[in-house]
């Protein structure tokens, strides 16, 4: 496969093409401020005439930009960008008209497997109270985290209700049975950690997901590339990969 891979100078990024590379898989980087052997970030329209899938770690709006080049190409797309808009997210569900498109919050398989266990405790435990701690290196800009509310959504689908979302604590008043406290922590250079914590009946269950290293998320997204190669237009899931 020929792999396009934009936001290559980024902490993630660069995970992805040495990922690619290390599979054998041919890597084409390129950057805005590109370094070395990378491409501009111009140059995309060209390097997807003869690319198999493009992944994609940068920010929104660069992102928004990318999709529309990736459909106009026919070219497969991955996304790992995290803090979108309706709007921009809008984008992707339309570019996946054209060609197969998978966005993923998070591309580490361990936390696959959180949401499912989130979803089975948040329904067998209905009265327990539930607080959900994301926590990420002091660069991260989006707070909480799209692993966050992707959690978040997994806890209302548990729970058959959209509960009131309290974001950390400060004076004085009643915990609500219908709410989820969300706290975030930006520090270090910390990967990324997220707990769910439920609570009740004089006991606790907490359900933590831990990367020690981005290359498992960059593993998850070559394993995207390589499993979207080939697919019909479509919006996919990671689930659909793991």
């Amino acid at each position: 496969m020929r792999v396009a891979v934009v936001g290559a100078t980024g902490r993630t990024g660069s995970e992805v093409a040495n990922e690619a590379s290390d599979r054998g898989h041919e890597v084409v980087p390129l950057s805005r401020t590109p370094e070395g052997d990378q491409r501009d970030v111009a140059d995309l329209p060209a390097v997807l005439a003869d690319a198999d899938a493009l992944v994609d770690f940068t920010v929104p709006e660069a992102t928004v930009e990318h999709a529309h080049v990736a459909a106009e190409s026919g070219v497969p797309l991955v996304v790992g960008t995290t803090g979108f808009d309706d709007d921009q997210f809008g984008t992707l569900v339309d570019a996946a008209d054209a060609v197969p498109v998978l966005k993923a919050s998070n591309f580490a398989k361990g936390v696959q497997a959180l949401r499912r266990v989130v979803r089975a405790g948040v329904a067998a435990l209905p009265e327990y109270d539930v607080e959900l701690i994301d926590t990420h290196h002091n660069g991260k800009r989006d707070a909480p985290s799209g692993t966050a509310l992707t959690l978040l959504e997994d806890i209302d689908e548990a729970r058959d209700e959209e509960l009131d979302r309290t974001y950390g604590r400060e004076g004085e008043h009643d915990r609500a049975s219908d709410e989820v406290g969300v706290h975030v922590r930006r520090a270090g250079n910390v990967r990324g950690e997220h707990e769910v914590l439920l609570a009740g009946d004089d006991e606790t269950l907490t359900l933590t997901h831990r990367a020690e290293s981005r290359r498992v998320f960059a593993a998850g997204a070559v394993d995207a590339a390589e499993r979207l190669a080939g697919r019909d237009p479509g919006f996919y899931d990671f689930s659909d990969v793991v």
